[in-house]
């Protein structure tokens, strides 16, 4: 079974910092480019990061650059992992972050909620 489970949303406070985990099973892990899109209520869904796992090239969002980081493991017969490293996160951060991979298909996991207060 194709799946993207995501965890490590919380509540923090402005200035602080979270990681964002997907543990990614069931399809082949190098044909995916895999990141982090997120919603905030009322707003349209907005590309946060992405790495193209078979040779770790990555994308940010403008308002991401500098503040975020991704990374991926691969690991053998085990489930693999992207990380979201969320430093300086800000009020307009808050969203619900959904874990996302495209290539051969199109997969979404169910989201974690980041909610940073002022």
């Amino acid at each position: 079974e194709r799946q993207l489970v995501e965890s490590g949303g919380d509540l923090v406070q402005a200035g602080g910092s979270l990681r964002l985990s997907c543990v990614v099973s069931g399809f082949q892990f190098d044909d995916y480019a895999i990141g982090w899109f997120r919603q905030a209520p009322g707003k349209a869904r907005e590309g946060v990061s992405y790495i193209k796992t078979s040779d770790g090239s990555t994308y940010y969002g403008d308002s991401m650059k500098g503040r975020f980081t991704i990374s991926s493991i691969s690991r053998v017969n085990a489930k693999n992992t992207v990380y979201l490293q969320m430093n300086n996160l800000r009020p307009e951060d808050t969203a619900v972050y959904f874990c996302h991979a495209w290539g051969p298909g199109d997969y979404w996991g169910k989201g974690t909620q980041v909610t940073v207060s002022s």
